[in-house]
């Protein structure tokens, strides 16, 4: 039986099935809410945009979880027959659901929509995407409301759901799923972790998307496929062995690659956060090589001490630039460090080494605080980016930067806290970080695509 990890696991292996999509005039398109996160690795993953059609489960009155329909915008309404007969559900009953959820899906469509434009689906290829169907009945009611934005095709993709489901579907030109198990009891029994998605994090993923394509070079996005590299680039999920344990990372390079940026997260991340992914997009298109770092293995995250082990972390970092001059496409690249939080404080240990032969260090709203005196021992030039509403941390900062010998800048991105959740913080924080690597990881005139 297949089981995903998450959402952003479901969505890179959905991404990876749908590749060959990529660089056709399609749209992705997720449904709210936990069909967004996985909308967003398959965007990702095929340089598209993403958008959501808000949809609403019509829930029996007495059995809200078992669906006899759904509605969505426009005033679409799919309902199950069978499920309404056999349960007995009268006229004003289902009104009574149907009103409540209305409201509910009229509101979101606000939130979600606000100073956000609707793709125009005319003509174009629709990817709808949910994290798995039971019933179907929000597929189908999606379906038919990109078929009636004038989606010239619509295509279902789900990580997983039942086969006689996905038999009974009509509504989509072509349904691509990854797993039908015989057995299926409910769509969170396939993931080990299936936590409700949350409307802030759906609006920030959408955020996180736009300014993706944004950032693309204007002649991809005219095409209708935002290229974020070549086709001949290196991309793959690679293990790095450090100390007995096999550290899980995502490498990106460009051919040749010159400059490689290594991820370090902070506590509560990995290396799907999409705020981590959202910048390495940058940087890549920058012509800089990235790698994503996971630098705790699954088991040791349990244990909340180890994340505030920056000694721990510090010496996985080390490993993992190790690893990279061991490989023939990256062993002469210069190797920057972009931390998170505490991934920022094992970033600057690693770099304090004198045996390190970093050349930059970016830290976006770290802890360097947590470096303690070895700090002074950093001569990588470093650069410290913080929000300036993160008013703890941002003292933090300035008095680690007292500390530091080495070339050094503080930027304070206006009206940004600790996560860059504000609209424009985080592509603020991106483009610093992204000038910084160029500066000192690659040579004038070898960048790409960066003005």
């Amino acid at each position: 039986m297949t089981i995903f990890k998450d959402r952003v696991d479901a969505g890179r292996q959905l991404g990876r099935r749908l590749a060959e999509l990529r660089g056709q005039d399609i749209v992705v398109l997720g449904l709210p809410r936990g069909g967004v996160p996985v909308a967003f690795e398959v965007a990702a993953a095929l340089d598209a945009p993403l958008d959501v059609i808000v949809v609403r489960k019509l829930g029996l009155p007495y059995q809200p979880e078992l669906a006899m329909g759904a509605i969505g915008e426009g005033g679409a309404r799919v309902l199950d027959d069978q499920v309404m007969t056999h349960a007995r559900v009268r006229d004003d009953e289902l009104q009574a659901v149907e009103d409540h959820e209305r409201a509910v899906l009229e509101s979101r469509v606000i939130r979600f929509r606000k100073g956000r434009t609707r793709q125009d689906l005319t003509g174009r290829i629709a990817v709808i995407v949910d994290d798995g169907i039971a019933t179907g009945s929000t597929a189908r009611v999606a379906c038919r409301i990109a078929r009636k934005l004038g989606a010239a095709r619509v295509i279902l993709a789900v990580p997983v759901a039942p086969a006689e489901t996905l038999a009974s579907l009509t509504e989509p030109d072509e349904v691509v799923c990854l797993a039908t198990p015989r057995q299926f009891t409910a769509v969170g029994y396939h993931y080990r972790d299936f936590s409700p998605t949350e409307d802030d994090e759906v609006v920030q993923l959408l955020d996180l998307a736009a300014k993706r394509l944004q950032d693309s070079p204007p002649a991809s996005r005219n095409a209708g496929a935002a290229q974020a590299y070549n086709a001949g680039d290196v991309d793959e999920e690679v293990e790095i062995p450090s100390r007995g344990v096999r550290l899980q990372g995502q490498l990106h390079l460009p051919v040749p690659a010159r400059g490689v940026a290594l991820f370090a997260h902070g506590s509560g991340s990995s290396r799907h956060s999409p705020r981590n992914r959202y910048v390495a997009g940058v940087l890549q298109q920058a012509g800089l090589g990235t790698l994503l770092l996971d630098l705790l293995t699954p088991v040791e995250e349990r244990n909340r001490a180890n994340v505030f082990d920056i000694e721990l972390l510090a010496r996985r970092l080390t490993s993992a630039t190790d690893w990279l001059a061991t490989r023939a496409d990256t062993a002469s690249c210069k190797v920057g460090y972009f931390g998170a939080s505490t991934g920022a404080a094992a970033a600057l240990r690693a770099a304090s080494e004198p045996s390190a032969r970093i050349a930059a260090v970016v830290s976006r709203g770290g802890r360097p605080d947590l470096a303690g005196p070895r700090l002074s021992a950093v001569t990588a030039p470093t650069l410290l980016i913080v929000g300036s509403f993160d008013h703890d941390v941002l003292e933090l900062n300035r008095r680690a930067k007292a500390m530091m010998r080495c070339p050094n800048q503080l930027a304070v991105v206006q009206g940004a806290t600790h996560l860059f959740e504000e609209p424009g913080t985080l592509a603020a924080a991106a483009i610093l970080a992204r000038d910084w690597f160029v500066t000192y990881l690659l040579a004038t005139g070898e960048t790409s695509g960066h003005q």
